[in-house]
């Protein structure tokens, strides 16, 4: 996978494990695997970082203390992960933004688009207008029967970084971006933002930092 990224002009990747009931994960080893992930991607001479974080189920996150809910920030920062639960966006989400930013933490929401209902606009409107951002999955925006909603999405201006929401390097999603970012490049309402969605609020991200947002929603 860190070659895959590489190859695709990728320098630091987040490695975001399910923070989840049906997934065991060990918050507390998470800093020091990814060191000696590092260690091993240094000694084959892959040229890519990766930083801590986690993907946080919305239900797992009031259960977190701040140690733990540190741990897992990306890149180590202020900014957590967020997976809506399955089904519609709903206002325990709106509620969970509220909570991390009551404890000084941002949120950015994982694909939305997974969760589709006639409101879906109108609910990320309002996540945004919370303070969330919005991290869409870059391989959708290739795939023929979902391109166009993902289309959609970024024009209304509810798309604010990309992921590629990778799990393995032998099959399903690659670890790539530079072709979602291609399409993205083609929409008139977007492509004035390409920098910032591809480098500036990334990088603030990981970096724990604030972010005005170039764009606001349009529905």
């Amino acid at each position: 996978m860190g070659r895959q990224a590489a190859g695709d002009g990728i320098e630091a990747i987040c490695a975001t494990p399910h923070i989840r009931h049906d997934h065991d994960v060990r918050i507390e080893e998470v800093a020091g695997r990814v060191e000696a992930l590092n260690e091993r991607l240094r000694a084959e001479g892959v040229p890519v970082t990766v930083l801590q974080g986690g993907e946080v189920a919305e239900t797992a996150v009031e259960g977190l203390g701040e140690e733990e809910l540190a741990q897992v920030a990306l890149g180590g920062g202020r900014w957590i992960l967020l997976e809506p639960a399955p089904g519609p966006l709903s206002d325990t989400l709106l509620k969970r933004v509220g909570h991390l930013a009551e404890r000084g933490h941002r949120a950015l929401i994982a694909h939305p688009e997974r969760h589709l209902s006639a409101d879906m606009y109108a609910r990320i409107a309002a996540l945004v207008a919370a303070g969330a951002l919005v991290q869409a999955t870059a391989d959708f925006f290739l795939r023929e029967h979902t391109a166009a909603g993902m289309a959609s999405l970024a024009k209304a201006g509810l798309i604010h970084v990309l992921s590629s929401d990778a799990h393995s390097s032998h099959g399903g999603r690659p670890v790539h971006m530079s072709e979602a970012f291609e399409r993205l490049a083609a929409l008139e309402q977007v492509a004035p933002h390409l920098e910032w969605m591809r480098e500036t609020a990334p990088r603030a991200i990981v970096e724990g930092a604030e972010l005005e947002l170039p764009f606001g929603p349009v529905v």
